[in-house]
């Protein structure tokens, strides 16, 4: 099997719009939600979330093109060129046939959706759709434009996993390049559904926190009163390549990819299992494929959305794991700060566990002032500041409903 690393990165974010500035304000422990401001919300019990600020695709795009696509691909496009240029790599000096995209997105189009039908039902004897209201909307559309965009011709495709769905795609092309079917692969993920029915959907199955009159306190992993996760909204990417093929172009290296977990809880639509089955199969099958042991992991960025029972069943998943080093380990919820990004999640996510080997730092789990008696209390979940660490060893938890579970764990480069 061939070895693979990371030699580029791209993130938008709710608490900064580019790599520098999320991970500084994440370490920061900067909070990116609040009012909603996409919409008036104030007819819907949960009016906060975690939006995108000061963004403008034109920055990125023509206007034509604009007005072509969703804005879940607008973000992938922004992190797409800061990832191309933090990469240094030439893509007509790249056998583009073997150079792909693989893009998580749990929902894609939703507010083209909303907004068509929305329009169409105010006038329906006119039945006018716009020309492009399919193409923005279908999920595949950000792998699909990217590789239109920049002329890959390799592998290129999307997975819809619901939470899970970036971590997934990193570990596919993670399984591809190792396989020596791609040189490199583009892998990540985008989302916008801070809308109307994204909001109000999520609230009728109350998993959304309602706390509207403390929207930078509403996300609190872990914490006794949480009630709920807070939605976010944004893009990441990672540039996966194999090793020779970086080092033959002179690459900077952030660290291997050396394993990847998947798994299914195959217990319920929306609720993981109460003891964790399907992410303790994940986690242990990243582990073992990196040719590692549990004592070896360093870091844990938890899915840790801040609903009562996902929290808990990934704490017992953890402790299970991990008995023998729970002392030695850290885990830290970045959802505290910047909300679930749902399909892009895990992609952000793992942009902050390269950052965290690279830096030597542990972001913290903000708002976690009184840890749930039911966790194990010899579980260390940085609250509310970050730490200083050498990090060798980093594990990325995404869970998605529908039980699907995908961990990836990230190395540093020897």
């Amino acid at each position: 099997m061939k070895r693979v690393v990371v030699t580029g990165m791209g993130a938008l974010t709710p608490i900064g719009n580019n790599v520098n500035d999320f991970w500084n304000n994440l370490i920061k422990g900067k909070n990116g939600i609040s009012k909603i401001t996409r919409f008036d919300a104030s007819n819907l019990k949960t009016q906060i979330a975690a939006e995108v600020k000061n963004f403008d695709p034109l920055q990125y795009l023509e206007k034509a093109e604009v007005r072509k696509q969703d804005a879940f691909v607008h973000y992938a496009i922004a992190v797409m060129e800061e990832c191309l240029a933090d990469a240094k790599i030439q893509l007509d000096e790249t056998d583009l046939k073997r150079t792909g995209v693989i893009w998580g997105s749990g929902i894609g189009g939703i507010k083209t959706f909303e907004d068509e039908v929305t329009s169409f039902n105010r006038n329906p004897e006119i039945s006018r759709f716009s020309p492009f209201f399919i193409t923005k909307l279908i999920s595949n559309m950000a792998a699909g434009y990217i590789s239109i965009r920049y002329g890959l011709k390799g592998v290129s495709y999307v997975t819809t996993s619901a939470c899970a769905s970036s971590n997934n795609a990193i570990i596919d092309a993670f399984n591809l390049i190792r396989l020596g079917k791609a040189n490199a692969i583009f892998a990540g993920g985008s989302e916008a559904c801070v809308t109307q029915s994204g909001i109000g959907g999520f609230s009728s199955m109350r998993a959304i926190s309602a706390r509207n009159d403390s929207p930078e306190t509403a996300s609190r992993p872990f914490d006794k009163t949480r009630d709920g996760f807070v939605m976010g909204e944004g893009a990441g990417v990672l540039l996966l390549e194999e090793l020779e093929h970086a080092k033959q172009r002179g690459a900077k290296i952030y660290c291997e990819l050396a394993g990847g977990g998947f798994s299914s809880d195959a217990y319920h639509i929306a609720a993981p299992h109460p003891e964790g089955e399907g992410a303790v199969t994940a986690m242990l099958d990243a582990i073992n494929e990196a040719g590692l042991a549990p004592s070896d992991i360093d870091y844990i960025s938890a899915h840790g959305t801040s609903t009562p029972v996902g929290d808990l069943s990934e704490c017992k998943a953890i402790c299970n794991v991990f008995s023998n080093n729970l002392e030695s380990l850290h885990v830290s919820a970045n959802k505290s700060m910047i909300g679930h990004l749902l399909g892009a999640a895990g992609a952000v996510e793992a942009v902050a566990c390269v950052m965290a080997i690279k830096e030597g730092v542990v972001p913290p789990t903000m708002n976690l002032n009184e840890t749930d008696p039911d966790i194990d209390n010899a579980l260390n979940l940085t609250p509310n500041k970050a730490v200083n660490k050498e990090i060798n060893t980093a594990l990325n938890n995404t869970f998605g409903f529908g039980g699907h579970i995908f961990t990836s764990l990230f190395k540093r480069f020897i």
